[in-house]
């Protein structure tokens, strides 16, 4: 809460002077900003506008399409059905899916320089300033509102919002409900709490909420600061897009993507957890582990993200062996250790020159030096490395099924769909994946893969996987603790470890999660991610709240 109105308004004054985004005109109407717009009034609404003249197959938002809106005075589009309420409530909100660039308390009975609030009048277009505009755009398939110089409750004008919700049509690839771009523009942000709202001179109380709900008390996306003191501020000054004042979303297959989801970014955690990606969720965004916490194992790497690597008991699979920088080793009994091992002043079987030499983590010894946990792995084909495994990046990564589909762990466009095509010695498959020619209808064995002019060959062809891994059935799995030769010494083993051994090596643990917002293809998921991977767009629920319309007293 601000310590002084006055200080606050003065604040915005000077700030939103440097920082205004222009709206756009040439709309027709008095105003330039089309042809329709709402009588004067106090918590008013449009009739049903159908949108199908511009977005013939409806608007796909979150998990509903959607073929009207209501245009709303108090800042804020609904699909629903009009709204009234002029206290914005938290998202997310039961039964209102809404798009909201400013929801406060707009009050637009009282025209600028007049003493007098109107009366408010039915079916009237209101004209001038403080009043709300809207054009549907049928031949460049957008809906553009405009919020122009609003008061605030009750008949003040003192201060004043201006400002435009931007619908763009982007049609889908699979022909049915079109995805859509958003652009929420500020050109003057004066005020932000109507009085009815706890508000005084515009302040305080509970301000503006900007952003998208879902209506399903689940889904939804709020700008960071929204119902707190300065968001008014933050819309006409700051941006996602880098122009102070413009805020710019895309909605694909119904989830909002934000403009910066899908970088690269620092999670804060501990081990494989550290490396991230950002996700579009709630209040803002959030920064997801591309690499998920997971049970420790013997590879020098922090895998349940505490800060320690390698510990734990039988994380080897074996009462004889330990862990040692990375590596399930037996004590080296005589000094027996398998073929370019060596046995280390610890009695420990280890590579050469790696004898005392300790790794930060997310490092290995190799040769004497530290290196990156994936420096010098190839994995099995159709996988990658990351934080030193080999994963199947498309294991969990799930693209729009009618536009994308997963490749070496990105959502490329499906080859099937009309202008797309493949390369020379290649076609499309059924799955819209371009593949060889000769792979075209193949199906391997489990364990191998299709290559050109080879067919199905072992997928572990050629990998390198990480240190104390194995490549089997095309999965680099944990090996078994090393034994010595059986000439060095020691009695034969039985084969007791084995099951232990290869169950600690689950190629299913640590698997990518899904991964959000790739660029247009409609990655849903986590998530972050992603690119550097592109975690689908899920969007989490951070709070409930139903929203309690009452009457005032005026």
């Amino acid at each position: 809460m601000r310590a002084s109105v006055l200080l606050s308004a003065l604040f915005l004054w000077s700030a939103v002077a440097s920082a205004q985004a222009p709206l756009l005109t040439g709309l027709g109407g008095e105003r330039g900003y089309g042809e329709n717009c709402l009588h004067r009034n106090d918590d008013g609404s449009s009739p049903s506008i159908d949108l199908t003249s511009a977005f013939p197959s409806g608007l796909r938002f979150f998990d509903m399409t959607h073929t009207r809106v209501f245009v709303n005075t108090n800042g804020n589009i609904t699909f629903s059905g009009a709204l009234s309420t002029f206290t914005p409530a938290a998202f997310p909100v039961a039964n209102r899916p809404m798009i909201a660039p400013f929801w406060a308390d707009i009050d637009t009975r009282q025209p600028p320089g007049t003493t007098i609030c109107t009366t408010e009048s039915t079916g009237t277009c209101s004209g001038g300033e403080n009043s709300v505009w809207w054009d549907l755009d049928d031949v460049n398939q957008r809906l553009i509102v405009t919020w122009h110089n609003g008061g605030y409750f009750s008949c003040n004008n003192d201060l004043r919002v201006n400002l435009q919700l931007i619908l763009t049509a982007v049609p889908s690839c699979g022909g049915g409900a079109t995805d859509f771009d958003v652009e929420f523009r500020y050109n003057r942000c004066e005020w932000e709490t109507g009085d009815a709202s706890g508000g005084t001179n515009g302040f305080g109380g509970t301000p503006a909420q900007a952003g998208f709900d879902a209506g399903n008390t689940r889904d939804f996306v709020a700008i960071t600061g929204s119902r707190s003191a300065g968001i008014a501020n933050r819309l006409c000054t700051m941006s996602n897009v880098g122009e102070p004042g413009v805020w710019r979303f895309q909605i694909r297959s119904g989830t909002v993507l934000c403009p910066e989801a899908g970088e690269a970014c620092d999670t804060e955690q501990m081990g494989v957890c550290a490396e991230g990606v950002t996700q579009c969720v709630g209040m803002g965004t959030s920064c997801e582990p591309v690499v998920p916490a997971s049970d420790e194992r013997c590879d020098a790497l922090d895998n349940d993200c505490d800060g320690y690597t390698d510990e734990g008991e039988g994380i080897c699979g074996s009462a004889t062996a330990v862990c040692d920088r990375g590596t399930c080793v037996d004590v080296c009994f005589e000094g027996g250790c398998p073929e370019g091992l060596v046995c280390s002043e610890a009695g420990r079987c280890i590579e050469p020159g790696c004898d005392g030499v300790e790794c930060p983590p997310g490092q290995r010894c190799r040769g004497g030096a530290c290196v990156d946990a994936c420096d010098g792995v190839t994995c099995p084909a159709g996988q990658d490395c990351r934080a030193g495994r080999c994963l199947d990046l498309c294991a969990d990564l799930s693209c729009d099924p009618e536009c994308s589909v997963c490749s070496e762990g990105e959502c490329v466009p499906r080859c099937n769909l009309p202008g797309n095509s493949c390369d020379s010695g290649q076609l499309c498959n059924s799955e819209g994946l371009c593949v060889p020619t000769e792979c075209v209808g193949v199906t391997c064995e489990a364990g191998s893969t299709c290559v050109a002019s080879r067919g199905c060959v072992d997928a572990c062809e050629g990998a390198v996987c990480p240190t104390g891994e194995t490549c089997r059935m095309g999965e680099c799995v944990p090996n078994m603790s090393i034994m010595p030769d059986s000439d060095a010494g020691m009695e034969e083993e039985p084969d007791a470890g084995t099951d232990a051994g290869t169950d600690a090596g689950t190629p299913d643990a640590g698997r990518i999660p899904p991964r959000r917002g790739d660029d247009g293809c409609g990655c849903v998921a986590a998530g972050a991610g992603s690119s550097a991977p592109v975690l689908p767009l899920a969007l989490s629920a951070l709070g409930f709240a139903l929203v309690v319309t009452r009457r005032r007293r005026r």
